[in-house]
C-alpha cells in the first residue's frame, strides 16, 4: 500500500501532466501551501525558468499580515502574484493546484490573482 507521500506526489504529477498537455505554451502558476505559508510561482516550462514569484515571507506583506496561514494572507499574496506577472509580461496563465485541492487558501489565491489582471 502506497503511504501518503507517494499518494501526494502521483496527485500533483497527475495535475502537472494534465495542465502541460493543455497550456498550448502559457506559463504556470503553481502553488504550494505549508502550515504556516503559502508560496506561488509563474514558471515558463519550455524555458524551465521561473517568471515571477510571491509568497506570504515577502518582506512587504510579512508585516502587514496576521498570519501567513490564511485566507486572507493568500488574498494578499494573489494580488501580489498578478502585479509582478504582469510586470514581467504575463497575462494568461495556467492554474497548478499541485497535490492541494480548490477549496480554501488556494482559492481565494486564484479568485484574487483574477481580480489582479491574471487570465486562467
Amino acid at each position: 500500500m502506497a503511504n501518503r507521500k507517494d499518494t501526494t506526489v502521483r496527485r500533483a504529477n497527475r495535475v502537472r501532466r494534465h495542465l502541460k498537455a493543455v497550456a498550448n505554451g502559457r506559463p504556470r502558476l503553481s502553488v504550494h501551501r505549508s502550515s504556516k505559508n503559502i508560496y506561488v510561482q509563474v514558471i515558463d516550462d519550455v524555458a524551465g525558468k521561473t517568471l515571477a514569484a510571491a509568497s506570504t515571507l515577502d518582506t512587504g506583506l510579512r508585516g502587514d499580515l496576521k498570519t501567513g496561514a490564511d485566507v486572507a494572507a493568500a488574498s494578499a499574496v494573489g494580488k501580489l502574484i498578478a502585479e509582478r506577472a504582469k510586470a514581467a509580461g504575463v497575462t494568461e496563465v495556467v492554474f497548478d493546484r499541485g497535490a492541494f485541492l480548490y477549496h480554501g487558501r488556494v482559492k481565494a489565491l486564484a479568485e484574487a490573482a483574477r481580480e489582479g489582471g491574471l487570465t486562467f
